[in-house]
């Protein structure tokens, strides 16, 4: 199906990785307020802060990659979508042990940080839903060729003859 000359399959993937963008880019502010914070003061830079912003940069510069027409159809995508996957849940882990249950008491830095919390959890189920769509597609869309030679291009993408395989 076509929609201004593009897929739906494609709309569809610029939408979830247009929203992986915007939180990732989220998450890169959220946690840049403190890093700025050290960085001005003179202060140690934590390197968990620094391990957030790498995951965000990360996310950020992926997604838009990620929008580039032909893109999805390699195998490394999914792996890729997949460590990210993996690289924002650890983010989640390591932040929400930290915060999820601490308790605000009018601090408004603690606040930000269990609102970062739940960001990074949401940025971790789009990269989950763009590993599972992007495993999805190349799955049904990858080139299936013959068993012992491999020349013969098979399934339902090859003009078929009359006994199936194709010239």
């Amino acid at each position: 199906m076509n929609i201004l000359g593009m897929t739906l399959s494609y709309l569809l993937f610029c939408v979830l990785h247009f929203f992986q963008f915007v939180l990732a880019i989220t998450v890169c502010g959220l946690y840049g307020v403190d890093l700025q914070r050290a960085r001005s003061q003179g202060k140690y830079v934590d390197g968990k802060w620094v391990y957030a912003e790498v995951v965000g940069a990360l996310g950020a510069l992926t997604a838009l990659l990620y929008m580039v027409p032909f893109i999805l159809r390699f195998t490394a995508v999914t792996v890729w979508s997949f460590i990210l996957f993996v690289l924002w849940i650890a983010l989640f882990g390591l932040f929400g042990n930290m915060y999820i249950h601490e308790d605000p008491e009018g601090n408004s830095d603690i606040q930000r940080m269990k609102n970062a919390v739940w960001v990074d959890l949401a940025n971790a189920l789009l990269w989950l839903i763009g590993f599972v769509a992007s495993g999805a597609y190349w799955w049904t869309h990858r080139d299936r060729r013959s068993r012992f030679t491999g020349r013969a291009k098979l399934g339902r993408n090859a003009s078929t003859r009359s006994t199936g395989w194709t010239a």
